[in-house]
């Protein structure tokens, strides 16, 4: 699994845990669907820290918690 991956997993699962659709967690934290079913499918190289920061703040999560998580801990090293 990479980075990309372990992100999609977060956002799949924080909407899953709370009831939500992807559409609205879209709605309330104020992202363009585009950007989030981008990186939802893996075509976002490189999701932004803002667009994290706001789909936690749509959330209600710090930056922290989202990545709070094992499997964002056992993601290997990208650079070797």
């Amino acid at each position: 699994m990479d980075t990309r991956e372990a992100i999609a997993n977060r956002i799949k699962g924080l909407c899953k845990e709370r009831g939500i659709t992807v559409n609205k967690l879209c709605s309330i934290s104020a992202v363009p669907q585009a950007t989030v079913k981008s990186i939802l499918n893996g075509e976002s190289q490189n999701p932004g820290t803002v667009t994290i920061k706001k789909l936690c703040d749509g959330l209600e999560i710090t930056l922290g918690e989202f990545f709070s998580t094992p499997e964002f801990d056992a993601l290997e090293q990208e650079i070797k």
